[in-house]
């Protein structure tokens, strides 16, 4: 299976919703993380990534348009010892609680499901970064409808140890741009990770749609320090 362009990906598909990319740099001495959000609805568009902690969290830009908070309002990223948790909704706390519990990725989001928001039920969308002693491996997780049909719930769970230098996979909500919006098909895409922290994040921020994208986060982090360098890019920015 050929490694695909990062970059054709994102410019060939105007809504993939909410993604996530995770994988390792050229010289293979970073773990890399990527995860952007996107909005076709005003309440949607109405938002920033903010840091919190070691993680992120969305936050309203203005908060006097905030119509709704629910789905959209949530921490994408949260660090717990050697993990870092990376997910499109609030089942980053649900991750990060289970594994303090002693349970694995998978075992957390048993309790969970798609999205509530019929008739598009975004699929949740998750990845966890193991990066320690100088070892990377990452999974990724995507919880999704039956075809649109919500008393099925499809759970499909993709793990990858020792990841090739220069690649990685991304895993998105959206199949394509249409009404209602189907979910994401198939494995991961394989894609590839060029250049440094500065490079990728602008790769991926001028790839996405110019009137969708809304937030843009990006980590590098050192697989033999465990050190860490963050980008974060909105589209409003506050002063």
């Amino acid at each position: 299976m050929k490694i695909l362009s990062l970059e054709q990906e994102l410019k060939g598909n105007a809504y993939p919703g909410r993604g996530i990319v995770i994988g390792k740099n050229e010289d293979g001495t970073m773990a890399v993380t990527a995860y952007f959000i996107m909005g076709r609805s005003e309440n949607s568009r109405n938002r920033v990534f903010v840091e919190e902690g070691e993680g992120i969290r969305t936050e309203a830009f203005d908060p006097a348009k905030m119509e709704d908070p629910s789905l959209i309002i949530y921490a994408p990223v949260r660090v717990l010892g050697h993990d870092t948790i990376v997910t499109n909704g609030d089942q980053t706390d649900t991750i990060y609680e289970g594994l303090e519990k002693g349970l694995t990725f998978e075992q957390s989001l048993r309790s969970r499901e798609f999205e509530p928001d019929g008739p598009n039920y975004t699929p949740r969308i998750s990845g966890i970064m193991e990066v320690e002693n100088g070892t990377f491996r990452y999974s990724l997780s995507i919880l999704k409808s039956e075809g649109g049909d919500p008393s099925a719930c499809n759970r499909y769970t993709f793990s990858y140890e020792n990841p090739l230098a220069g690649m990685g996979h991304f895993i998105h909500t959206y199949q394509v741009n249409e009404n209602p919006l189907p979910s994401f098909e198939g494995e991961p895409r394989r894609v590839d990770i060029k250049g440094d922290i500065d490079t990728f994040t602008n790769l991926v921020w001028t790839s996405l749609n110019e009137d969708n994208k809304v937030s843009l986060f990006v980590r590098f982090i050192d697989i033999a320090t465990g050190a860490y360098e963050t980008r974060i890019v909105n589209k409003h920015q506050k002063q």
